[in-house]
């Protein structure tokens, strides 16, 4: 019984171990195979990485490249906030600079936009002055220009009853004004004529009533700013802008018109332009150009819009660009035509009609649009900020000299001191 029992017990003793041994042979060969499964996986991957190792590089770089660049931008982002945002501590403390405050950087709209609005507004109501003059020799189309620069009879000859065209023995300045109205703006246009210039056999200092009348004008406008009193609003009768008229001769330019261009430069815009410039081919009409620039730079005449007035880049590739086609190649007329079924301003000749607004035949409207509709507010400004100030500067100077020069030769008088006056003045 024993040794049957001992047998039993041995053989369920072994059954349990035998079981766990399967068991444990199970788990080795499960790992093992796991191991083998990782290790192919491992071998796919890294042969993967081996064949596409160019990809994984171009990657990383493109990645180190974008960290770069957005780290650039914090840093970019950094500086434009401490520059933007200022406090008014700034204003207190010497030495700290005021900065910008963008529209981001405000809690909400404030409004500042509305300046533009209101400042039309006043524009419109109130209206504003444009003065231009016009030199040239008789017959080279001056009244008829201006006519067709303005659309309207604006010329002295155009609104003079029975006008009467008579040679001047001297030059004579004559003007004449106009409002204009268009869609609500109002213009105050004055028109100055110089009928005599460059007709007389002896031209010398022809120039000189002109020069003289564009220094009254600054006077005149000097004298209104110096009243204790003054008006709210001076009346603006300083020259603008003054087109010099070349006649068509396709040769260079004339003494007279290097003297005139010479000394009106110095105070006033000058826009020079060849006058009936359909007398000239094409060929000849670029020649010409090409060597009145030449004779422009050769004597240092300063013609508008001058290089050292450009404000930024953006002004000086628009003003590059007129400069190049300066001297301006014009034709004027008032009368209209039809060219395929449209009006438009021309004349008519034997070989066709020559439209004047037509970039092809003639550069009017490069003139119209320099004068009116792009540089019409820079010209004033010109006027204003750099001949009137020069202007203003030189005749304070004057007057600042003749009063000390004054208070010298008044002081002797007052102490009674002849020796003393001598002294004085030899000092």
């Amino acid at each position: 019984m024993r040794e049957d029992t001992a047998g039993v017990l041995e053989t369920e003793s072994r059954a349990p171990m035998e079981d766990r041994e399967e068991k444990e042979r199970g788990v080795m060969a499960e790992q093992r195979g796991e191991e083998g499964e990782s290790e192919a996986t491992k071998e796919n991957s890294t042969k993967g990485k081996e064949e596409n190792g160019v990809d994984m590089k171009a990657e990383e770089e493109e990645e180190k490249q974008q960290k770069q660049q957005e780290e650039e931008d914090e840093e970019e982002r950094g500086m434009s906030k401490q520059v933007e945002v200022t406090m008014e501590v700034s204003e207190r403390v010497p030495g700290l600079t005021a900065g910008v405050i963008r529209g981001a950087d405000l809690f909400g709209y404030v409004g500042i936009e509305a300046v533009l609005d209101q400042m039309r507004r006043k524009t419109m109501k109130a209206g504003f002055e444009f003065n231009i003059m016009v030199v040239g020799q008789s017959g080279l189309g001056k009244s008829t220009l201006v006519n067709t620069l303005f659309k309207s009879k604006v010329s002295r000859k155009s609104c003079t009853p029975n006008y009467e065209e008579k040679i001047s023995k001297t030059v004579k300045l004559q003007s004449v004004s106009h409002v204009i109205e268009e869609k609500g703006v109002k213009m105050k246009l004055t028109v100055i004529d110089t009928p005599g210039f460059g007709d007389q056999i002896n031209n010398e200092n022809c120039w000189e009533p002109i020069v003289k009348y564009v220094n009254e004008q600054y006077e005149k406008y000097l004298k209104e700013e110096l009243h204790v009193n003054r008006k709210r609003r001076i009346p603006d009768t300083r020259v603008h802008c003054c087109i010099y008229f070349l006649p068509a001769t396709g040769h260079w330019l004339r003494p007279i018109d290097i003297e005139f261009m010479k000394r009106l430069g110095k105070i006033v815009s000058i826009v020079p332009v060849i006058a009936k410039a359909d007398t000239l081919t094409i060929e000849e009409r670029l020649e010409f150009k090409q060597r009145i620039r030449q004779d422009l730079a050769a004597n240092g005449i300063r013609v508008y819009p001058q290089k050292e007035y450009d404000e930024d880049a953006e002004d000086r590739i628009v003003n590059d660009r007129i400069r190049e086609s300066i001297p301006f190649a014009v034709v004027g007329t008032d009368k209209e035509h039809q060219v395929n079924g449209n009006k438009v301003l021309g004349r008519k000749t034997k070989w066709g009609i020559i439209e004047v607004e037509n970039a092809a035949h003639c550069e009017f409207a490069n003139l119209r649009d320099l004068l009116i509709r792009s540089h019409l507010q820079d010209l004033k400004d010109v006027t204003h900020n750099i001949h009137y100030e020069t202007y203003r500067v030189r005749r304070l100077n004057e007057s600042n000299m003749n009063f000390s020069e004054l208070e010298l030769s008044i002081r002797p008088l007052e102490n009674g001191n002849g020796d003393k006056s001598e002294s004085e003045s030899h000092l």
